[in-house]
């Protein structure tokens, strides 16, 4: 597979190489898997990654993409973003950054706001050893606004 120098080519081989390093197998799911997690520009769900993985490859499992997210986190290849409706998934950025979230279609988007800083002053200043943040900004995008004044004038 010859992968150009865009950065998501570069992420996706950076990751393959840590998955064989580690002596995980590079299935052709697993392949799809990775592919769409470093191409997203969204933070896929694990049903958004089965249904896209599905596409091409009919019989893989449900078990399949857990199990291969779980992989990659325990890597840190992923950023696993928890929310009550269930967990997406970062593969594009997988350290700790802030996130702007739709409250309507649950969209998510990267922040570019450096916490770093702040929680190695955290540190600093409590004691505490590897402290790590979330930080999530919360309301309605642009395309929900659209629709929803759409709606109401019509």
């Amino acid at each position: 597979m010859a992968l150009n120098n865009s950065p998501s080519s570069t992420r996706l081989g950076d990751l393959l190489a840590k998955m064989k390093s580690a002596g995980h197998r590079i299935t052709p799911q697993r392949l799809a898997i990775v592919k769409i997690l470093v191409e997203s520009k969204e933070h896929p769900s694990v049903e958004q990654i089965y249904d896209q993985v599905r596409k091409g490859f009919p019989t893989t499992s449900l078990a399949t993409v857990y199990n291969t997210l779980e992989r990659l986190k325990e890597m840190g290849g992923i950023l696993e973003l928890s929310f009550s409706g269930g967990s997406r998934y970062d593969g594009r950025n997988p350290r700790s950054h802030a996130h702007l979230v739709c409250t309507v279609c649950g969209a998510i988007e990267d922040l570019d706001i450096d916490l770093g800083p702040a929680a190695e002053e955290v540190a600093a200043k409590r004691g505490y050893a590897d402290v790590q943040h979330r930080l999530e900004f919360y309301g309605v995008c642009p395309r929900c606004q659209g629709k929803m004044s759409h709606r109401n004038s019509g």
